[in-house]
């Protein structure tokens, strides 16, 4: 099945789901984590701007690694810097660098016509990947009683 799965995070509340899914996953193949967090910026004319602080970005890494460390999944994590259309080279970059075979990410919903304008880092990687892809959604499904 899966040996080493690559986790991509964001600063969104949706990344809460993906750490879950990606240590559920790990937990049941026996798999490694690899935790990724890319501290993107933007860029104006002359201006590149971060659109996170280290700290904030080294805390939202930190807390994806930890969540997984206390599941008891084996995982590590790194931060890499970029612009924002540079992240899903730096993802699938990453996934190969670490030997993934599974990447996980929280797609961003939007509407169409904003995709076609901005497209979503999770439709990039996916197309762009040689790796499986596994899409978690923005909350976990409900439970039936």
């Amino acid at each position: 099945m899966f040996s080493r799965i690559l986790v991509a995070v964001d600063p969104s509340p949706s990344r809460l789901t993906s750490v879950r899914m990606a240590g559920e996953l790990a937990r049941l193949a026996g798999a490694s984590v690899h935790v990724l967090h890319v501290v993107a910026a933007t860029a104006t004319l002359d201006t590149v701007v971060g659109l996170e602080d280290d700290a904030e970005a080294r805390a939202i890494l930190d807390e994806a690694v930890l969540a997984l460390r206390d599941e008891g999944v084996k995982a590590d994590g790194t931060l890499a810097n970029g612009l924002l259309n540079d992240v899903p080279a730096l993802i699938n970059e990453t996934a190969g660098q670490f030997g993934a075979d599974l990447i996980v990410l929280s797609p961003h919903h939007r509407g169409v016509v904003a995709a076609l304008f901005n497209p979503r880092v999770s439709d990039i990687v996916t197309h762009a990947s040689h790796t499986a892809v596994l899409l978690a959604p923005d909350r976990p499904a409900a439970t039936g009683a």
